[in-house]
């Protein structure tokens, strides 16, 4: 059975990824979770609580999913892998991605939702970090922050754009990109 935490929390992400972050009240999330008025704020007693707690739950349920996708042995398998995670991130945890876009931009205003955002961004770069150190990447750390850009790019495009582009494409360039040989003639 889905706790109330759970289910506030699953309305909350609800209503920033169809309405953005103007929608998130707790009056709203008790409506979207079929809630009596006020119970929201029985579990999360400010909206800065709340979105905190949307935040922490992203991280917690997306994490093992990021995670378990870089057991690759080339860098063309890896470019498979985070092509396969893209996949996923627009396509069955799309409404939590939207979300999460507008938590990046909420960030932009809100020290603590900027804070909560960059912690689960430190446990995905975690999750990374390891296969370009396998795969011989020049500069894996810069690799990470490459894929980072090169995804949270896209999202804008596909999401927030409704364009058509070859996501594939994009991410495969971006991986040789990451293990091209570093000029050291500069």
């Amino acid at each position: 059975m889905t706790s109330h935490r759970d289910r506030a929390i699953s309305a909350a992400i609800d209503l920033l990824a169809s309405g953005g972050i103007r929608a998130l009240t707790h009056l709203r999330v008790d409506e979207r979770a079929g809630f009596p008025r006020g119970s929201t704020s029985n579990v999360f007693r400010t909206r800065e609580a709340l979105l905190l707690g949307v935040c922490e739950y992203m991280v917690a349920s997306e994490l093992p999913e990021i995670a378990t996708g870089f057991a690759a042995s080339t860098p063309d398998e890896f470019a498979e892998s985070l092509t396969a995670l893209f996949r996923y991130l627009v396509g069955p945890s799309r409404t939590m991605t939207t979300a999460r876009l507008a938590l990046i931009v909420e960030g932009g205003h809100d020290a603590a939702v900027r804070s909560a955002l960059a912690a689960g961004r430190v446990g995905i770069e975690r999750s990374i970090l390891p296969a370009l150190v396998a795969l011989g990447a020049p500069d894996p750390l810069l690799g990470v922050q490459l894929i980072a850009t090169c995804f949270e790019g896209l999202f804008l495009h596909v999401i927030g754009r409704h364009a058509h582009i070859d996501a594939e494409a994009v991410i495969a360039a971006t991986v040789r990109t990451i293990f091209a040989p570093v000029d050291t003639a500069r």
